[in-house]
Order: structure tokens, then sequence, then C-alpha cells
């Protein structure tokens, strides 16, 4: 058995699509000593909180300490649910105007549990093609059938829903708002209006690189095209702009109770740990406020510097987000090229397959409040030139 795994890392290596752990601390800690620069521009800490010292500094000055455990120790059904859990989901439901909402331990435990739970054999799922390995592990664990369509192809969905909306009980659709590898959007009016105009059609969104970037209050693209209450399953993540871990659904009172005694990963998991819950809390009051509103506007402002750019390039891969990739084709070229930006401090990372398609790996240039304008134009200036040179 072990020459089989020894045979399948060398087919990996042979390929360009062996994957290694690195530590970022150590890679910022080694460039430092060197004096060289570090930007890193593979991160998903969007507004900087992470890295936001006088922020954390603030949260750890707000709290009781003594009082706040670092760890749950328990499911929620159990003893896992604590005021810190119970407050944080009032208040995300309040922040939605929803009626209620579920926390989880990551995004993928959502995406994962929740279709399983609520399908059954008379259940379709129309999943767009590029929805996340989470909501396709999900798809696949539940009764389902599921077809997938053409990425924001709209059309042929409204022609599946149109054909299949009489033979079965209900159809979901599943889609992210932003994508992850693509950085473009779903269109959620039009995916409301279909909603509204097929009774059986409930609409699943996954907002993990939307909640924080946008909408008046970061509440995702629900917020910022007006339709957080016309959808179903409204998932966020918390590890990406918020700058901590977990994820929540936003859903009915109903809907909730139902998920509580049904989804396996919510009820076979440890709770996350109060202190965490109590930072989320922290987060969620401060992307209403003028700083994070400003970061949000710089970003916004950076990424179109970005879009120009690829524009230029004639790709097929259109970003409308602060996530920009530039397709660079096979994985040799895309790590030759991604090596070299590391080389000069831009730490950006090389996708490949099977996160894209074959052909299709690409440098996934995910830009921050903390990157400025004159690290954008640096980032363009040598891209330019090393997609001619390699």
């Amino acid at each position: 058995m072990m020459m089989q795994y020894l045979k399948w890392l060398d087919e990996k290596k042979q390929n360009g699509s062996l994957r290694s752990l690195r530590n970022i601390d150590a890679e910022q800690r080694n460039r430092q000593k060197a004096g060289a620069p570090f930007i890193n521009l593979s991160s998903n800490d969007y507004l900087s909180f992470g890295d936001d010292a006088a922020l954390r500094q603030q949260f750890w000055a707000e709290q009781d300490v003594a009082s706040l455990r670092m760890g749950a120790c328990s499911s929620r059904l159990l003893t896992g649910t604590c005021d810190q859990q119970e407050a944080f989901e009032s208040e995300l439901a309040a922040a939605y105007g929803a009626e209620a909402a579920l926390v989880f331990g990551s995004g993928y435990h959502a995406n994962q549990g929740i279709l399983p739970a609520v399908c059954t054999a008379q259940t379709l799922i129309l999943a767009d093609k590029l929805v996340h390995a989470s909501l396709i592990d999900g798809i696949r664990m539940s009764e389902a059938r599921c077809i997938r369509f053409r990425h924001n192809d709209y059309q042929q969905l409204e022609a599946l829903v149109e054909k299949y909306a009489g033979q079965y009980e209900n159809i979901i659709v599943a889609t992210e708002s932003i994508f992850s590898m693509d950085g473009d959007a779903c269109d959620l009016p039009r995916l409301v209006a279909l909603k509204k105009a097929y009774p059986t059609v409930q609409l699943y969104v996954d907002e993990a690189h939307a909640v924080g970037v946008r909408g008046a209050h970061g509440l995702g693209c629900c917020e910022e095209q007006g339709c957080a209450a016309d959808i179903d399953f409204l998932v966020g993540t918390m590890g990406k702009a918020w700058a901590s871990l977990g994820a929540y659904v936003i859903c009915t009172s109903a809907l909730r109770e139902y998920l509580v005694n049904t989804v396996r990963p919510f009820i076979f998991t440890t709770a996350l740990p109060p202190v965490n819950i109590a930072w989320s809390r922290f987060v969620l009051g401060r992307f209403c406020s003028a700083d994070a509103a400003a970061r949000r506007a710089h970003l916004a402002g950076i990424a179109g510097m970005m879009h120009a750019f690829v524009d230029s390039l004639g790709q097929s891969v259109r970003s409308t987000s602060q996530i920009v990739p530039v397709v660079t084709g096979e994985n040799q070229r895309t790590l030759d090229i991604a090596g070299h930006l590391q080389r000069e401090g831009f730490y950006i990372m090389g996708i490949r397959p099977p996160t894209v398609p074959a052909g299709a790996s690409r440098l996934r240039i995910s830009l921050t409040a903390a990157t400025s304008r004159d690290d954008v134009e640096a980032l363009i200036a040598l891209l330019g030139r090393l997609l001619h040179e390699y």
C-alpha cells in the first residue's frame, strides 16, 4: 500500500500538482529578516481585521477575560450552547432582519450538512457549475437529484426549472454570491424573480466571500442587492472578512429548529469556543462603522485597478470583486510565475486542478484593505512583464 502512496505522490510532483503546507509566519519572518517586502495577496482577510493589532487590543479591553472560556468542551445540544452563542445568533438575526440564525463550526460544516438534512428523493438541486467543494459534498451526501447548470447561465437555469417544476416536490437553486476562484458575482435579483415565479423553488446562497465586503453594513451581496428576505438558506462564514472562525445560516425559526435536530455536522461536533464567538460579535458590531466603510471603499478601488489590468489581457475570466484571478494555463508555468512573484515580495499562490479545471491554473490575487494603491501598481507592472517572460 505504501508503494501506491509513493507512486501517487511522484505522479503529482511530476505534473506540478503536488501540494504542501507552508508556514505563513515563517515566510513573513524570513522576508523581514532579509529586509525584503512581504505583501500577502493570498489571504481572505479582506478587511484586514485579522492583522489589526489595535483592533485586537480594543477587543480584549472590552472583555471580561476571567469569565471568557477558551473552549466549549461539548456539542451545542449538550453543554456547548452558552450566553455568547445565544447572543450572537440573536444579533445575527437582527442584523439581517430575519427570524433566526444558526451558527456552525465552519462553512464546510454548514454546506456539507444543511442540504442532506433538507433534501429528499423528491428534491431537485440545481447548482451552479462553480459552487464550492463543500456544497458539492453536501449535494453528494443528500438524497436529491442534482443537475449542474453552466456558470451564471440563467437562461439554462430557467429552462431547467420550467422543465422539472412539476416533477419534484421542491427545487433548490444553489449558488455562491461571489465565486471563490473566478471572483465574479451571481445575479441575486434574477434568482429571486425565478423563485417568485415558481412556488416550489428555494434559494441557497453562500455569501462566504461577500460578507464584510459588500453592502452598506457589510452583510453581503444580499444586502447590497436588497434581497436578503427572499433567500431561504443564506449562509455566511466568519473565516474570511470576519477574521474569525465558523459559519451561520439566516433562516426562519421553524427551519432553525429543524436544522438543530437534523444536521449531522452540527449535532456531532464540539461547539465553537466562546472566545471565538465573542470576537465574531465584536466584528459584527464594527461592520457598519465608518472605518469598515472606508476599508470597503478602498478595497473596491484597488479591485477596480486590477480588473482593468486583467481586462487589458483579454482573459475570459472576469472578476467583479476583491478576488482577481489571472489565468496562466499550465501547472508549471503557474508555479514559476507565482515563485517569481513571491521572491519579489508578492505572496500569491498558484491555484491548480482539481480546484480549477485542467488547463485553467491561475494566480488567485486576493486583495485586502491593507493593500496599498502603490502595491497594486507595482504588482501590475511586474505581473505584466512576467506573463510575457514565462
